[in-house]
């Protein structure tokens, strides 16, 4: 592992405990479960549920009363192969969920997940708190001058190369190291551009192998030598399903197992599809702790 890198990191107390979102400050003392609202037609596991207003708001306030600290809403499919809309197809998905669930639910941190810049702004001007980048910065170089200007926190996630092509024999040399160094080197160019709230997320699924996956989990607590939060997405991926030789629909058992490890390697956000049993295994975590 880089040195640098690692260089004075070890102390909690250098982590930032609280995310400004816009206004309302976020603690996290103790760890949380980011929901998943998928508005897509056709994301890997939840797509076309939740296309109406009906439907997005009725699973907004079952995860919010399940005890999600963010909403994180997604209008284009990152799944291998998917089609990705331009990003006037993106806002015209977006932008009635954002005012229909501000409007319904004012107090609810909303996350969105975007890898466009322009879409970034639009999000933000609409109510969204948060901003979630699969691509980090990689795929739209204007998104961190807008992130700068927007004075969000920003999760920036690694990954190797682009939905399209990520799941074409990606190839590493010492994953964990190197997704540490890219997460280190694109953090540091956003500090210096002066965002202040960043949230790391090594990527599971994106551009990695199964066992490169699986080696990322198993030395999870590296990715805590950097002084940012760590987001955790795992919920029923490839990793767990294709290992239990099942479908995504089947895979919760799986998923809740990699939840409490991630809990207990250290993981202070974990994005879910099914909150309830993430704050259970939270609870849990808790007690062992």
């Amino acid at each position: 592992m880089n040195a640098n890198i690692l260089k004075n990191r070890k102390s909690k107390a250098f982590k930032k405990q609280l995310l400004n979102c816009r206004g309302k400050l976020l603690s996290l003392e103790s760890p949380l479960v980011m929901g998943i609202l998928n508005v897509t037609p056709d994301s890997f596991y939840d797509g076309d549920k939740y296309t109406t207003e009906k439907a997005w708001l009725a699973q907004t306030e079952k995860m919010l009363t399940e005890g999600a600290s963010i909403i994180d809403i997604g209008c284009v499919s990152t799944r291998p192969g998917a089609i990705v809309p331009d990003a006037n197809e993106e806002l015209q998905r977006l932008i009635p969920v954002l005012q229909s669930i501000t409007k319904r639910f004012p107090e609810a941190i909303i996350s969105v997940d975007t890898f466009r810049a322009e879409v970034a702004r639009e999000s933000v001007n609409h109510g969204a708190a948060i901003i979630n980048d699969i691509s980090g910065g990689t795929l739209d170089d204007k998104m961190f001058e807008t992130i700068a200007a927007l004075k969000v926190p920003y999760i920036l996630m690694h990954i190797k190369g682009t939905p399209a092509n990520m799941h074409i024999n990606p190839v590493y040399d010492d994953v964990v190291k190197e997704t540490i160094v890219y997460l280190a080197k694109k953090a540091h160019q956003l500090t210096s551009m002066g965002v202040n709230d960043i949230i790391i997320d090594p990527g599971f699924g994106f551009g990695k192998t199964i066992s490169n996956n699986f080696e990322m989990l198993n030395h999870l607590p590296y990715y805590k030598f950097l002084p940012y939060p760590l987001l955790v997405g795992i919920s029923r991926k490839s990793m767990i399903w294709k290992t239990l030789k099942t479908t995504p629909d089947n895979a919760l058992q799986g998923t809740n197992i990699l939840n409490a490890i991630s809990f207990i390697s250290g993981a202070d956000i974990l994005r879910v599809h099914d909150v309830q049993p993430a704050i259970e295994c939270l609870k849990i975590v808790q007690e062992l702790k």
